[in-house]
């Protein structure tokens, strides 16, 4: 039979639910009786939570079809097993996790099955104080990261390790170059300074270049002082970096096709910014591989935990907001003024 754990507050526990699809503001903070796992689930006490902007879209209604009705939001997060189903055999109470994005994605290529359930989108997500996972929809947290640094871990870094190190093949002495300082960036800019890799970094604040520069990037180019910056990059690189971890989307591939070397790659990941139809001719010329970037497996994520461990890294945490908070959490996000990621800690 599985175990059941009540709550803190008698059975009725919180969470946070979207009735509709119209911004921050419409986030609900609600209770419900704490869920039992079932034969094959765990049921875990949530202990911190990061946002990605992807949650931003899905708040606004801006993330496309397909977006479960009344969804819990957010699919980053971690805390510690309390019980398990009576078929359970991957974890025990007192496990230390972290969510998996797309829980039915546990390892190979991605296929339309596997990616069909995203957290927080077309599935219920995390922002609540106790959840359910199939067994196979977690990862050991890094044994020497707390709560809120293991709960930026499972979009952002699964994302950055995906890109340059699956698909990537990143390798030292090779170059990349990232764009700004979200949480994947700044998780790129962390894993090629792992790998050995010198990392070009670009930013409109010089401020946040400085912070870059500090850990470890070779160059920084203020993108606004100087708007052709994939020429810059080129010139500063000698030819063009091997790698560009793309976040701005239309507005900014023109300019990374510019800076990226003959041969080279652009991992696409992020739509921040719009702008006109790209060129081809450029990519053709260039021989360059652009390739559409999902999450990752849940293999990756322990390919990525493990390397996360072995090298002690620390996620870059721009602020944390109490549990009971998370609206003001989803404004600074909203705002663009972090650096790295943010968080929510239970309270």
């Amino acid at each position: 039979m599985s175990r059941t754990v009540r709550g803190a507050r008698g059975g009725a526990v919180r969470y946070y639910h979207l009735p509709a699809f119209a911004g921050p503001a419409a986030l609900r903070l609600d209770h419900r009786e704490t869920p039992a796992p079932a034969a094959r689930e765990v049921l875990v006490r949530m202990r911190a939570w990061s946002l990605n902007y992807r949650d931003l879209l899905i708040a606004d209604g801006r993330y496309g079809r397909g977006m479960k009705a009344d969804v819990v939001p957010l699919s980053d997060g971690a805390g510690e097993v309390v019980a398990v189903g009576s078929e359970v055999t991957r974890w025990k109470p007192g496990d230390r996790v972290m969510s998996v994005f797309m829980p039915r994605w546990v390892s190979g290529p991605a296929t339309d099955a596997k990616v069909a359930a995203a957290l927080g989108g077309t599935v219920d997500g995390v922002l609540a104080e106790y959840v359910t996972f199939d067994q196979q929809a977690l990862v050991a947290t890094p044994p020497h990261l707390d709560h809120p640094e293991a709960a930026t871990l499972p979009c952002a870094a699964v994302t950055a390790w995906h890109a340059l190190v699956v698909h990537g093949g990143l390798a030292a002495g090779q170059t990349v170059l990232t764009l700004g300082s979200g949480g994947v960036s700044v998780f790129a800019l962390q894993f090629a300074v792992l790998a050995g890799a010198q990392a070009v970094v670009t930013s409109g604040s010089d401020a946040k270049l400085e912070r870059l520069l500090a850990m470890g990037a070779v160059a920084g180019v203020n993108r606004s002082s100087t708007p052709q910056w994939g020429a810059h990059v080129r010139e500063l690189t000698g030819g063009g970096v091997d790698h560009v971890v793309e976040v701005g989307g239309a507005g900014t591939l023109p300019q990374s096709v510019r800076a990226v070397r003959t041969g080279g790659r652009i991992s696409v990941i992020g739509v921040l910014s719009r702008g006109d139809g790209l060129d081809p001719v450029p990519l053709l010329r260039k021989a360059v591989t652009v390739q559409g970037m999902q999450v990752g497996s849940r293999e990756t994520s322990e390919a990525m935990a493990r390397a996360v461990a072995a090298h002690r890294l620390r996620p870059a945490v721009d602020r944390a907001f109490p549990f009971s908070e998370a609206r003001a959490a989803y404004e600074h996000l909203a705002s663009g003024g972090h650096f790295g990621k943010v968080v929510l800690v239970a309270d």
